[in-house]
């Protein structure tokens, strides 16, 4: 569990990292360098989720030894999809994504970070994110070194 107070609000306590894949931490379907460390450390405070309609087809192969479950969905519905898992979780949920079907799941979340990557983000999923970045490194950093978290939250 990662406990992070933001000054002016109540406590977030996140226990599941969900993220989306391609445009987030794959780029062409390949995982972006320098993500594996990170995802690795984040680990040892979180469970960790790749939810994904798997456009290129290599999410669970290029996956393999990451410490985190892949769920795939080939389907239009993703994104109901998604949000359904988020709210599975029951709380705690921090989620990144870039991608239009990554909507539901960020309003689902108790934290959502959205990754304006080399892949681009849909414009419509920024109304519903708590942070905006422009990296997947960035976003993983927050959560990382939460002071970054907090400088950005705080009212």
């Amino acid at each position: 569990m990662m406990n992070i107070q933001i000054p002016g609000r109540e406590l977030l306590s996140l226990s599941h990292l969900v993220l989306d894949y391609n445009g987030t931490i794959a780029e062409d379907g390949n995982i972006i360098e320098g993500i594996r460390p990170r995802l690795a450390e984040l680990s040892k405070d979180l469970s960790i989720y790749v939810i994904t309609a798997d456009t290129h087809g290599t999410a669970a192969r290029k996956c393999e030894g990451l410490p985190l479950q892949v769920l795939t969905f080939p389907t239009t519905e993703v994104g109901k999809i998604k949000a359904a898992e988020v709210c599975r979780m029951e709380g705690g949920v921090v989620t990144i994504g870039n991608g239009f079907n990554d909507i539901q799941m960020s309003d689902a979340a108790d934290l959502s970070i959205c990754v304006i990557g080399r892949e681009g983000c849909c414009g419509a999923l920024l109304a519903h994110t708590d942070v905006v970045v422009t990296s997947i490194e960035d976003a993983l950093d927050l959560l990382l070194k939460t002071g970054r978290l907090r400088a950005t939250l705080r009212t």
